[in-house]
C-alpha cells in the first residue's frame, strides 16, 4: 500500500449507550446501508454486546472493536477485561487512551502505552487516541502534548509497533463543548502527527491511518475527510444514528 492508498476508516464509538436490541438493529442498518462504500467501517459497542454482534458484523462486512482493555492478560483483576478475552468474542480493534479514559480514570501516557502493548500482544489493532485540552491548546501546547502521547508508545513498544495501529486525534476542547475545530486546525495536527511518525519510520508514516475524533458529523465530514492527512473519523454521538453514521461513511467515499 502506498502513501496515497490509505483506506479510509470510519469508527463508531457508542460509549456507554444502547441496549442489546438497539445494538443489533444499528449494526444491521449500518451493514445494509454501506454496501457501496470503499471505507472500512468499525463499530465499537460496550463490552457486553461485542460477542452477540460478532456474526452480524462479519456478515455485514463490518469490523468490531472494544472501548478499552486491561494491561493484564489474566489474573485477579476484578472488573477488568483482557485483550485475549476481547479477541475471543470477536473484537479486532481496541481503543487505547481515549480522552474519557485519560480524564475520568487518570490514565497516564505510560498506562496508555502499556495498554497499547497489551493490545498488540493479544493480536488486536490498537487505536491510539491522542489530543489536547482547551487549556493546553490556548497555552500553545498542542504539539508538545500530542508528541508526548505518541512518543510514550514508541519508547515502550518501538516505532515498528505503529505499523499495524491507528492514531485518532481527539481535540478534547472540541468534544461536546460547542466549539468546532476547523479543517485547517485538524489537518495541521494530523500533518504534525504524521511527521512525528516519519521521524522514526517514513514508510509507516505514509501508511498509518490518522482519524479525526473531534465531533465529526454529517454536516462537517466531507470537508474534514477531504484533508490530505485525515484518513477517517472516530465518531461518537453521530454513530448512534444509522442515518448520521451512514452519511459520514458516504462522505469517506
Amino acid at each position: 500500500m502506498s502513501e496515497t492508498e490509505r483506506t479510509p476508516l470510519i469508527a463508531g464509538n457508542w460509549k456507554m449507550n444502547g441496549s442489546a436490541a438497539m445494538a443489533e438493529a444499528l449494526v444491521d442498518a449500518i451493514a445494509a446501508g454501506r454496501s457501496d462504500s470503499a471505507a472500512e467501517v468499525l463499530v465499537i459497542p460496550p463490552f457486553p454486546y461485542i460477542d452477540r454482534l460478532s456474526r452480524r458484523a462479519a456478515k455485514g462486512g463490518l469490523q468490531l472493536g472494544a472501548q478499552d482493555l486491561s494491561v493484564h492478560a489474566s489474573g485477579a483483576f476484578t472488573g477488568e477485561v483482557s485483550g485475549p478475552m476481547l479477541v475471543d468474542v470477536g473484537a479486532g480493534y481496541v481503543l487505547v487512551g481515549h480522552s474519557e479514559r485519560r480524564e475520568m480514570h487518570a490514565e497516564s501516557d505510560a498506562v496508555v502505552a502499556a495498554k497499547f502493548e497489551a493490545a498488540r500482544a493479544a493480536g488486536l489493532k490498537p487505536v491510539l487516541c491522542v489530543g489536547e485540552s482547551r487549556q493546553q491548546r490556548e497555552a500553545g501546547e498542542t504539539e508538545a502534548v500530542t508528541r508526548a502521547q505518541v512518543e510514550a508508545v514508541v519508547d515502550r513498544c518501538g516505532a515498528g509497533a505503529l505499523a499495524d495501529a491507528v492514531i485518532a486525534y481527539e481535540p478534547v476542547w472540541a468534544i461536546g463543548t460547542g466549539l468546532v475545530a476547523t479543517p485547517e486546525q485538524a489537518q495541521g495536527v494530523h500533518a504534525f502527527l504524521r511527521a512525528r511518525v516519519a521521524e522514526h519510520d517514513a514508510t509507516i508514516a505514509g501508511r498509518i491511518r490518522i482519524l479525526y475524533g473531534g465531533s465529526m458529523k454529517p454536516q462537517n465530514a466531507a470537508e474534514l475527510l477531504a484533508c490530505e492527512d485525515i484518513d477517517g473519523g472516530l465518531i461518537g454521538g453521530a454513530s448512534l444514528s444509522a442515518d448520521d453514521f451512514l452519511a459520514v461513511i458516504a462522505a469517506a467515499g
